[in-house]
């Protein structure tokens, strides 16, 4: 399958996570749930908060313009009230007027003169109330027939405002009884007597033939001492004058104030209103609404008795649509005055507010938003870096981390680890790429097998991958036996499967290990399963076996705990200096004598004495610590041969030779002493050279001191003769491989004569290791070897030897 047409999107990384983790985030997810109702209440909270608020202010200011329209209105109505109050106070006052003219002209029946007298007082009394500042349009004194005038006559004296002058006097002659206003005040029905009482009584609004004016008129009985009435007091009061008298509305641009009589007629026209048209339409509303009939306290009595505020009445007016707002309330003389505002002039006060209001919210609730999604996005990336943190990149997998913290929460697992065989080979020989498609082919036949297929572990076992090749399968303990068959079965399973990676059909072989939990032990006991697992598969694959079951009796781990033991001995040793050098002679097989030693590293211990190299080399290589020990050598080893006249050797790898700590090391003891000619650095053919360059660099610069170049160990790499080519070289060492067995394998011996005929061809000397025999040390010179070292001539020893090579003896 070509890469691009994989199933991997990066996408599908994190949109397919494991259950896993998702159990492991479970916190993560309610904490995330609780922030978003939290958020959620707080955003309803602080909108029903601001909702009350919002109508707690819509209210409140309603109630302030409320109370400012009503307070206007009460204005008007207590204007109203006390000018009607004083009507009828300046009603009684004439009334009394009246009883008194009465009274004087019964005791002045005999004198004409006195009569015409108090005629003329009687009149300028009511030019001085037509006079007043009351707005009064007539007055007058009505008498019954002969009461003061003679038998048969009328003197009912009834002065007139003419709009333009004095007013003038105009006695009626009719019967006041007959007359307009006596029939709508004290005739009309329900009035009480004229006789019983001194309450004046309001007309509503007609029209005054005699004068030709529209008005109202007030009425109250004249009654002697007696208690008979002997006449009616009146003032009238003009229309025109009641227009005046109402208040004008200045709450808003609409607002309006009309006044009604106790006929439902209007008096007024509305006080702010420029559409007549729509002037109109108001004043039928109010007319159709009829409130005169709607206050049960109409009379003068009633309505007098009651404050303004207990009088108020309100109500709503439809207008085309239009909702106002009426307050109106009886007055003393039975009429209503009202006034009237637009329901949406009131509410406009409260538009910019309300605009307010909405700007702070969604202010508020626009930060909160914006809070909320950094935090939630701050949340989303804490969640995709712990995903990160458990889960593999290329696979979606959970890694070896969350593997670990898996095994804490048993009490008892079994683990199954999967290693890839040659995927190393697969990587390096086809690239990266077809090893992300191999691994991606493993994850989906191992879950497809675990699907397909019968297991022994109830829910089915998590898959992981731990490493570049490895992979593992955790599941509860079970038997051995039924892990066993599974284990078979995925191993052959897998081993039968192909892909296909540009043409070429790549095998997935894997080798398994299988360990067993069976108490858990927290940190320890996880890292010890999977050590367990990798020990197992470790050594199915030495021993070419599909899977394997980690043995306890095999104490695998003593090697482990051994590594340790050297490596706290090591750097112990390096602490107290107990690393020293000893030293190998090399025999000349052509002088028969030792002209040369090799300087061997050596442990001294206490209580097991001398330890050679390789006790605590391949500790010291894992470490690191073979560049400290190289310089030791070097500081020791320079030390030794600075008074001594032989050739000494020091070994060298490939990475000291690269190290410029050592180099610098070298190069300061071949400057400090003439010994440059007699030192020898023997370079490890095994080791493996990476850069040519940089080791004809290091030759060249100790050459320049006289110092000489062997290749160690040749016989043991695969590009040996390469090293001689490309490499000034001065010795060969043939490894001891070939040399030991000089004596009993031909082939050994062919080999070594190449070898040294190549050399010799090249100009190089040869030394042959490991002769630990005379046999071999006769082949060594049969073959020309220029010289020997091995247990034939000694072992490596803290002091030099002296005098010649006995052992040798030329035959």
């Amino acid at each position: 399958m070509p890469i691009k047409q994989l199933p991997w999107p990066a996408l599908s990384r994190w949109a397919r996570p494991h259950l896993g983790f998702w159990r492991s985030s479970y916190a993560i997810h309610s904490i995330m749930g609780l922030l978003l109702l939290l958020i959620a209440l707080f955003a309803i909270g602080m909108f029903l908060l601001s909702h009350l608020n919002l109508n707690y202010s819509q209210q409140a200011m309603y109630e302030l313009r409320r109370d400012q329209i009503r307070d206007v209105f009460f204005t008007g109505l207590v204007r109203i009230d006390a000018h009607q109050t004083a009507l009828e106070r300046q009603v009684a006052t004439l009334a009394t007027i009246g009883e008194t003219f009465y009274r004087l002209s019964r005791e002045q029946q005999g004198s004409r003169t006195a009569q015409r007298q108090l005629q003329s007082q009687l009149e300028k009394t009511l030019q001085s109330l037509l006079e007043s500042e009351l707005g009064v349009s007539g007055a007058g004194l009505w008498y019954q027939p002969g009461i003061v005038a003679p038998a048969g006559k009328r003197y009912a004296p009834y002065l007139v405002k003419a709009g333009v002058g004095d007013p003038r006097m105009q006695s009626q002659s009719t019967d006041f009884k007959q007359t307009r206003w006596f029939e709508l005040t004290l005739g009309r029905e329900g009035a009480r007597s004229p006789a019983s009482g001194e309450t004046a009584y309001w007309s509503p609004v007609y029209f005054d033939m005699a004068t030709g004016r529209v008005v109202l008129t007030l009425a109250q009985p004249v009654v002697s001492a007696e208690g008979v009435l002997i006449g009616v007091a009146t003032i009238d009061w003009a229309s025109d004058q009641v227009v005046d008298l109402v208040s004008r509305m200045e709450v808003t641009q609409s607002s309006f104030a009309f006044l009604n009589d106790r006929n439902n007629r209007n008096l007024s026209s509305l006080s702010q209103n420029e559409d007549p048209v729509q002037e109109q339409k108001i004043i039928d509303a109010i007319l159709a609404a009829n409130l005169s009939g709607n206050d049960p306290d109409t009379s003068s009595a009633l309505g007098d008795s009651k404050s303004p505020e207990k009088r108020l009445r309100t109500r709503q007016l439809n207008v085309d649509g239009r909702l106002y707002e009426l307050y109106y309330a009886t007055t003393p003389a039975g009429m209503v005055y009202g006034a009237g505002v637009p329901k949406d002039e009131i509410d406009r006060v409260l538009v910019p507010m309300r605009d307010t209001n909405y700007r702070i919210l969604v202010t508020t609730g626009s930060v909160l938003l914006i809070l909320s999604l950094y935090l939630l996005y701050r949340i989303l990336q804490l969640m995709r870096e712990l995903q990160a943190s458990y889960t593999d990149v290329l696979t979606g997998l959970p890694n070896r981390v969350r593997l670990l913290r898996d095994l804490q929460d048993r009490q008892e697992a079994c683990l199954i680890l999967l290693n890839l065989d040659r995927f190393k080979e697969v990587n390096s020989l086809f690239g990266n790429e077809c090893g992300d498609a191999v691994l991606l082919a493993m994850r989906k036949q191992v879950r497809s097998f675990i699907r397909t297929h019968s297991h022994p572990f109830g829910p089915a076992p998590e898959l992981y991958r731990l490493s570049s090749d490895e992979f593992a399968l955790l599941g509860p303990g079970v038997s051995e036996s039924r892990v066993r068959t599974f284990a078979s079965e995925l191993t052959e399973f897998l081993c039968a499967q192909r892909v296909n990676w540009q043409q070429q059909a790549l095998t997935l072989d894997t080798s398994a290990g299988i360990a067993f939990l069976r108490e858990s032990n927290g940190n320890a006991a996880s890292d010890l399963l999977l050590n367990q697992a990798t020990i197992a598969v470790s050594q199915a694959r030495d021993q070419m076996r599909q899977y394997l079951f980690y043995d306890q009796s095999q104490e695998v781990e003593k090697g482990y705990e051994k590594n340790i033991y050297w490596a706290r001995r090591l750097k112990k040793a390096i602490e107290t200096n107990a690393l020293r050098p000893h030293f190998q002679p090399i025999h000349d097989n052509q002088l028969g004598t030792f002209t040369k030693y090799e300087c061997l590293v050596r442990m001294d211990d206490p209580e097991h004495g001398v330890i050679a190299a390789g006790q605590f080399m391949e500790v010291a290589n894992k470490l690191r610590l073979n560049r400290q020990i190289t310089r030791i050598m070097v500081e020791k080893s320079f030390a030794a041969f600075a008074t001594q006249p032989h050739e000494f050797s020091i070994n060298l790898s490939y990475m000291d030779i690269v190290d410029p700590e050592t180099l610098a090391l070298i190069l300061e003891h071949l400057r400090a002493g003439n010994v440059g000619e007699r030192v020898i650095f023997e370079i490890l053919e095994s080791d493996g050279i990476g850069n040519y360059g940089d080791v004809l660099h290091f030759i060249d610069k100790v050459k320049s001191f006289g110092c000489r170049i062997a290749i160690d160990d040749f016989g043991t790499g695969y590009s040996n003769f390469s090293h001689l080519l490309k490499l000034n070289v001065d010795f060969i060492k043939i490894d001891g491989s070939l040399i030991r067995y000089l004596a009993q394998d031909h082939t050994a011996f062919l080999v070594t004569k190449g070898i040294v005929q190549f050399a010799r061809s090249l100009g190089i000397k040869t030394v042959a290791e490991f002769v630990h025999s005379e046999v071999v040390q006769r082949r060594v010179v049969e073959l020309g070897i220029d010289f020997s070292q091995g247990e034939y001539f000694g072992m490596p020893a803290a002091e030099l030897l002296a005098g010649e090579g006995q052992k040798e003896r030329d035959k």
